[in-house]
């Protein structure tokens, strides 16, 4: 049997709604002293490409022929998926033609791809942004201005969000890291881990690698040898939190589980930003054990205790 100072931590309600808050005030508070800086620069980046696109297509009344010549621009393929009203996604506008690639090189060795891209989003044309276009008429100056800067605040507002989780993310992935290192843990190479004895060794944690059937962001290596896979989540309200915690990192877990047994691994989260108490509570009721990233010490504490606890009597 495991002895009880190895089970992972678990939170009372009490002291999992306190940590919660406590998460929230960080979160309200880097988002407040953020600079405006990364977008500002980020709209004005966007408002040359989105002209650019309209002197090209003559403000986009000869769309359909001038297009097919600039979408090799990966910015001006930016700008023209962000005319549609919803803007698509690449992702999006890959499922919706039915193509796997859509790279500068990919377009330009075919010019039906092309066609078919400039086809799909101008079926979807924002005509509120656009009112000029299906009217077959030249925009006003008053039209024009407010249509570019309207396209290039939705480009650069989504251009920062998703920089924003990435960042995140990745400074929330490298303090683990650090934390892990400063009690003692040594970083090896990532690699593919298709049973224990292919994870790190005791005391030794990798970064992002296939832990069975799925990736973790860490694996870490206790030193009682049990292997503690790590995601590191940042939720921007209470309703992503159950797609980054419950549909995502405790789901994980169970398959973890499953795959490796229960006994020998240690499935973990380290959370920042905002979480409902309901879906925290739900996670731990999966078996993902829960870390916060304003409170880093509590993971190395009880990191420290596996060595503690694995020492011969």
């Amino acid at each position: 049997m495991i002895p009880a100072q190895l089970v992972p931590p678990l939170f009372k309600t009490a002291a999992l709604s306190a940590e919660r808050l406590r998460a929230i005030e960080y979160f309200r508070t880097e988002r407040l002293e953020e600079p405006s800086k990364r977008y500002l620069s980020a709209f004005d980046d966007y408002r040359n490409h989105v002209a650019r696109l309209f002197k090209a297509t003559l403000d986009l009344t000869t769309v359909e022929k001038a297009a097919l010549d600039l979408l090799t621009d990966p910015k001006l393929l930016e700008a023209f998926r962000y005319l549609a009203a919803p803007p698509i996604s690449l992702d999006d506008l890959k499922t919706l033609i039915n193509t796997p690639r859509l790279s500068p090189a990919a377009l330009e060795k075919d010019p039906a791809l092309k066609r078919l891209v400039v086809d799909t989003v101008r079926s979807v044309l924002d005509t509120r942004r656009f009112p000029w276009v299906d009217a077959k008429r030249t925009p006003t100056e008053a039209e024009r201005h407010a249509a570019i800067v309207a396209s290039a605040a939705l480009l650069a507002s989504s251009r920062v969000a998703t920089d924003r989780r990435n960042m995140s993310k990745a400074i929330q992935e490298q303090r683990v890291k650090d934390v892990l290192k400063s009690v003692g843990f040594k970083e090896t190479r990532a690699r593919r881990i298709a049973n224990v004895s292919a994870a790190p060794g005791a005391g030794e944690f990798c970064g992002e690698s296939k832990f069975g059937s799925r990736k973790a962001d860490l694996v870490v290596c206790l030193h009682d040898g049990r292997v503690m896979p790590i995601e590191c989540k940042v939720s921007n309200s209470e309703l992503n939190s159950v797609k980054r915690l419950n549909n995502d990192a405790a789901v994980k877990a169970e398959v973890w589980k499953d795959e490796f047994g229960r006994r020998q691994v240690v499935p973990t989260a380290v959370l920042s930003g905002v979480y409902s108490l309901s879906s925290l509570e739900m996670a731990q009721d999966k078996g993902l054990t829960l870390f916060w990233a304003h409170d880093l010490d509590a993971l190395t504490r009880w990191v420290r205790k596996t060595k503690q606890a694995s020492r011969p009597r």
